[in-house]
């Protein structure tokens, strides 16, 4: 029986696969080109090619394709065989270099925010050399970037990958500083956890709201939920286990590093959580995470949910990002050592962050602003929209004593007593975990808990990699003038605690309190909503760093602006119209049909006896009639307001009309829905309720 170790990254042309069946000066050159950005030569890219090739045909891949990310939010691919005619009349498989590095998709059809007409369709894919390449359905995936016929990125990997050269250009700045000058690059880690619900893929069947939106727009709550604590961290049902071990054996295959698994609050919903990797692996790696999830869930008799919000009342599905900045010498920049007081290079790495999160609130809010994340984000499991920093008790002490220019005492490190001997004793960590911050340090690494499950990381990421290029920078420009390097650190990093301390906040982010504070008093920013905070992408501030840095250009900015505003008001529309069909041409006629069994039965019991017809028949038969009225006239109603939509001015005017419209009209029509559902016998009720989704899937 073969062991995990046996056939982990088999579907994968990694380093090992490619020591081995590349010439040696070719894979020197291609570890060139991915450990230090050197250009690949055609030569190199040809023999690469040909290896490749070979490889895949010899695990039974018959096509290629150039795996890239559009602004969809999800992946793309076109698929060419690698058959080529040969003059006897067979076919002979080949693959050139010129293939490899860049492929020629329509791009007219994907979103492009005004960068491209309908009638400008060349778009190209270019190689990504630092991911590697991988088999999936006998289909040779190649990573790509995806550019348009200008240049411009239609894609989420080609500004990701601009700000992490951002970063790693400003950190060797201030590293050089520090006399580092071995580090050659430094490069972001990230470290996705990813939430997820399962459910049955028979009763999914029977839902369109679930099948068109991904999440339920009407259900009853039902009697038990998650109220008991009960599910999170429990023993996992035998067939989400099965699930499970086919999860890991496919990622793993693939290379992805699965590691943890569990379940989460709410009943049905669990996570998995994989080892850190490079941002921009780590970006296409929870992409193919979230496709393989939902094939494998199919083959189990299973969906996988990866809505943020797919029932109401419960908690919804987030992905935290685990963000970490390391060298290429094996430091991690945001480890505080043993005296985290004394590691001043740490203190600085430290405070661009800081510095970074409060300038750029909005750019990080809205890296993770959906129509989905919009119903998450402020509830009880999900961080409120307002963005702070949680630091901890320690790095708190330490932050106050030098904006004080007071010594530190430090914290004492408290042994925890478990009250039985027989356990080992051990000391509690000086940092806790605040799972009601959006941005928490948790020892070694920040955790931005704010993204929504089905988000792509690439976007938090360029935003986190871009603004603490900024800060870094700032600091570089200051301290290379420096005559007295240690005392104008000091003063540097003094400074930064001063005017950046608003951002720090150590306490419940849940707390109606802290929003006041943090609104009122702090001037944090508190945006609410996609509407509320995208059209702030477009601010002079915004657009000064984003394109200083080269991460987007002032047109690609733009676009990204008009695309999710798109793709905002699309999905709403999408969901308000699924409503309107559901409660018409479902919810009221499964009423109509309740109310007229029971006027058949008292009408019945009128013949036998008219005082055999109760009170409680006669005042629900009124009260489902006048349901059912009002679900008729609300459903009209909501579809006038989205009727509205289209005579707005420009996207931004849209999307603000479907917020303050669209969505309290939806919201209304499912409150006189969901009552009726309460009321409504459940052999009449027209799709499976939410006490049957959340506790469908048994052993």
């Amino acid at each position: 029986m073969s062991t995990v170790s046996d056939y982990f990254g088999c579907n994968v042309f990694d380093d090992r696969v490619m020591k081995a069946v590349l010439p040696s000066d070719v894979y020197k050159s291609l570890r060139k080109t991915i450990d230090e950005g050197k250009k690949l030569e055609l030569s190199v890219a040809n023999a690469v090619a040909e290896a490749m090739k070979d490889w895949a045909v010899e695990k039974g891949a018959t096509h290629f394709t150039h795996w890239f990310q559009p602004l969809t939010g999800i992946t793309a691919e076109k698929h060419d065989s690698f058959i080529t005619p040969s003059p006897d009349g067979g076919v002979i498989m080949e693959f050139s270099g010129k293939e490899l590095i860049k492929g020629e998709p329509d791009a007219s059809s994907f979103p492009s925010g005004g960068l491209r007409a309908t009638f400008e369709a060349r778009g190209y894919t270019a190689w990504d050399p630092t991911s590697y390449a991988f088999i999936k359905d006998k289909t040779l995936c190649i990573p790509t970037a995806f550019c348009s016929y200008g240049g411009e990125a239609l894609d989420k990997k080609t500004p990701l990958l601009r700000s992490m050269e951002a970063l790693n250009k400003q950190a060797l700045r201030i590293l050089k500083l520090f006399g580092n000058e071995d580090v050659k690059r430094v490069t972001t880690s990230v470290g996705p956890e990813q939430e997820y619900f399962l459910i049955t893929k028979e009763m999914y069947e029977k839902r369109s709201d679930l099948k068109f939106t991904g999440r339920t727009l009407f259900g009853a709550k039902p009697p038990k939920t998650q109220e008991m604590d009960d599910h999170y961290f429990g023993t996992i049902q035998p067939k989400v286990q099965e699930y499970m071990k086919d999860l890991n054996e496919e990622l793993w295959k693939l290379g992805v590093l699965a590691k943890t698994e569990h379940n989460e609050v709410a009943p049905a919903q669990h996570e998995l959580a994989p080892i850190y990797s490079s941002t921009n692996i780590a970006t296409d790696q929870n992409q193919l995470t979230m496709e393989i999830m939902q094939k494998v869930a199919a083959r189990h008799g299973l969906v996988c949910l990866l809505h943020e919000k797919p029932f109401a009342g419960v908690n919804g599905s987030g992905k935290h990002n685990n963000w970490s900045i390391g060298t290429d010498t094996g430091v991690n920049l945001l480890s505080p050592g043993d005296t985290p007081y004394e590691n001043a290079q740490f203190l600085t790495f430290l405070c661009a962050v800081i510095k970074a999160v409060d300038d750029y609130q909005d750019l990080l809010r809205i890296s993770v602003a959906t129509a989905g994340n919009d119903h998450r984000l402020g509830a009880n499991e999900a961080p409120p929209a307002v963005i702070s920093i949680f630091l901890g008790e320690e790095l708190n002490g330490i932050l106050e004593a030098i904006e004080k220019d007071a010594p530190y005492k430090g914290v004492e490190k408290k042994q925890m007593k478990l009250g039985v001997d027989v356990l080992p004793r051990f000391n509690r960590d000086t940092t806790d975990r605040n799972r009601t911050s959006p941005f928490a340090f948790t020892g070694n690494k920040f955790e931005f808990r704010m993204l929504g499950s089905s988000n792509s990381i690439a976007c938090a990421n360029i935003m986190l990699n871009a603004s603490v290029a900024e800060s870094l920078k700032i600091f570089a420009d200051e301290l290379e003038k420096s005559k007295n390097f240690e005392n104008d650190l000091h003063k540097l990093i003094q400074k930064t605690i001063k005017e950046h301390k608003r951002i720090i906040f150590n306490g419940n982010g849940y707390d109606d309190a802290w929003i006041k504070e943090a609104t009122k008093k702090r001037k944090l920013l508190n945006l609410r909503t996609t509407p509320d905070c995208m059209p702030l992408i477009l601010s002079d501030k915004n657009v000064t760093m984003l394109t200083g840095h080269k991460v987007f250009s002032k047109a690609e900015i733009e676009s990204r602006c008009e695309i999710m505003l798109e793709n905002y008001s699309k999905t709403i529309i999408i969901e308000a119209n699924t409503m309107v069909d559901m409660a018409k041409s479902q919810i009221a006629p499964a009423v109509e049909s309740y109310i007229g069994d029971i006027a058949k039965t008292a009408l019945t019991k009128k013949q036998l006896d008219p005082k055999l017809v109760s009170k409680y028949e006669k005042d629900l038969i009124k009260k489902l009639s006048v349901s059912v009225e009002r679900i008729l006239d609300l459903a009209d109603s909501l579809k006038q307001e989205v009727s509205t939509v289209s005579g707005a001015k420009d996207i931004i005017e849209e999307s603000c009309m479907i917020r303050d419209k669209v969505l309290p009209a939806m919201n209304e029509l499912r409150v006189v829905c969901d009552e009726a559902e309460t009321l409504t016998d459940r052999a009449h009720w027209p799709f499976p309720t939410y006490g049957d989704l959340l506790f469908g899937v048994k052993n």
